[in-house]
């Protein structure tokens, strides 16, 4: 009676060299084309986009629900509104219809910053909309609290219906020349920022 008797081969230690080495030239291959940065930046300008809408909504309500003379405006017409919490910056340039330059410009405290009440960055009583607040808080820019960051929400109206949004897109995929480009295409007229707004081409 024969017994045949088997032997197990391992792996030897270039085989395991060169499986290691493939799996980390796939692992960078996917990093490259992946791109996590821009992942994350394109994610943010989705939520950009998503916080511009929903303030057009709720400031068109208001025009509907409240509007008076100055309602849209705060304390003056053709100001331009921002929130950063970098207080000392202006964000004139981002108006480059408003008369006046950097003295057109408002920036909003940090303490106020996102009230509702109309001392928030944008200077419109929300609370007074007849079915309340559409939000609790006013919609920053996912950076916004970065110090030393240029990417922030503006606003500026004129009369009792005419107002303008502004966010910057941070990805390459949104901004201006990008696959998505909604800078280009939102009808505006800054090429830097995306806009809407019924004051897209005036303000």
């Amino acid at each position: 009676m024969n017994i045949k008797s088997t032997t197990k081969r391992g792996f030897t230690l270039i085989e395991l060299l060169v499986v290691i080495a493939i799996i980390a030239i796939l692992m960078v291959v996917v990093v490259i084309t992946l791109n996590p940065g821009q992942l994350l930046a394109q994610s943010r300008d989705s939520n950009r986009l998503s916080d511009m809408s929903t303030l057009r909504t709720s400031l068109t309500l208001y025009t509907a629900d409240v509007v008076t003379s100055t309602a849209l405006s705060g304390t003056a017409q053709g100001k331009g509104y921002c929130f950063s919490y970098i207080v000392s910056s202006s964000c004139a340039t981002w108006f480059p219809s408003v008369t006046g330059g950097a003295a057109s410009s408002v920036v909003a405290t940090v303490a106020n910053g996102r009230k509702v009440d109309g001392t928030g960055w944008v200077p419109v009583n929300f609370n007074a909309i007849s079915s309340g607040a559409p939000f609790s808080q006013l919609p920053i820019d996912p950076v916004n609290t970065v110090t030393g960051n240029t990417l922030f929400y503006s606003y500026t109206a004129s009369g009792t219906a005419m107002f303008k949004l502004a966010a910057k897109m941070e990805s390459t995929k949104f901004q201006f020349g990008g696959t998505s480009d909604v800078v280009s295409t939102d009808g505006g007229v800054d090429t830097s920022t995306y806009e809407t707004g019924p004051g897209i081409t005036t303000l």
